[in-house]
């Protein structure tokens, strides 16, 4: 029923302009999106999957040898991964799909497949079909992190409303110490905070380099934002957005100047956002996971839930061959 072939960098093209037509296409999807990394960073094995001629499904992917086996992993250049599929998927298509993928990966002498599936909510039309076909095809749980979801209602007020009083509190608290929100592009003074921040909570470094996050922007400078925030000019407080498709903006990056954190600039930054976002049409933000490797952060966790976020699965799966 399916063909399918690796991905070469002559299908770009072809392949960007499949993924927003898909029904749960992202912005991560993209080869545009992944191809901001330097070649030979990761070993791409990215497939396109055809039905009677025509292309039916994409899957970004990659190659990584994981305790001496060779695996099929979604792209390490991608916070989320998977198949695009249409959006009036059938049962059928599903089944045949993973079916096609598994047996795709045994004749390349893979030893496993991992990959991590989009929130069901970056689906125009919500389906579990895909996740019911990879676990009748025998995948198995890796881990499921939670992320936590915030409805936008048709209006700032509206959404206001759903907040804790404390969060209420902490906007007018900003306000009131002359906090200012405004977007700005300079991501420089933004990842400095952000370093700093990481050391000292976790003593990590960012997900990007200042390089990789500034080329992100110039590629994608109305999916990728920043939103920060000043007292007196000077950045204390910022939040990087990334539109991953035309409902849902997700928060990639949020810190502050621990120096300033009695100034509740991070609140403000959110409740800004939320306008714009509600203003642009966008109907769920996503603020990011709490959990890592499914211990939740439980302040984290209360943060987002105080402005009326819940949370949904981010789950990662495998297959060992």
């Amino acid at each position: 029923m399916f063909e399918i072939y690796r991905y070469t960098r002559s299908n770009q093209s072809l392949w960007d302009d499949f993924v927003p037509l898909g029904n749960n296409g992202t912005l991560f999807h993209l080869r545009s999106f992944l191809n901001y990394h330097p070649r030979g960073r990761f070993v791409d094995h990215s497939l396109m999957i055809y039905k009677k001629g025509k292309l039916f499904s994409v899957f970004p992917a990659a190659e990584k040898i994981i305790d001496d086996r060779k695996y099929l992993i979604s792209h390490p250049g991608s916070s989320v991964g998977s198949f695009v599929v249409p959006e009036n998927l059938s049962i059928a298509d599903s089944l045949a799909l993973v079916k096609c993928l598994v047996a795709y990966a045994e004749d390349e002498k893979f030893g496993g497949i991992r990959i991590a599936l989009p929130p069901n909510l970056y689906q125009r039309r919500l389906s579990n079909y895909m996740d019911f076909s990879f676990f009748k095809n025998n995948f198995n749980y890796l881990k499921r992190d939670i992320t936590s979801i915030l409805f936008l209602e048709r209006s700032l007020d509206q959404t206001v409303a759903k907040f804790r009083p404390s969060h209420q509190r902490s906007i007018k608290k900003a306000k009131n110490k002359g906090v200012v929100i405004h977007r700005s592009d300079d991501f420089r003074s933004f990842y400095s905070i952000l370093e700093k921040n990481l050391k000292i909570r976790h003593n990590v470094d960012p997900t990007h380099s200042i390089e990789e996050l500034k080329k992100i922007h110039d590629l994608f400078p109305d999916r990728c934002n920043l939103f920060a925030a000043f007292i007196d000019g000077e950045m204390i407080a910022g939040i990087v957005n990334f539109i991953v498709n035309e409902d849902v903006v997700l928060a990639f990056y949020i810190s502050h100047n621990e120096n300033y954190k009695e100034y509740r600039a991070v609140n403000l930054l959110f409740y800004t956002i939320f306008d714009w976002a509600i203003e642009s049409n966008f109907k769920i933000y996503d603020f990011g996971i709490f959990t890592v490797n499914e211990n939740p952060n439980m302040g984290l966790g209360r943060f987002k839930e105080n402005f009326g976020a819940s949370g949904i699965f981010r789950d990662t799966i495998e297959l060992i061959l």
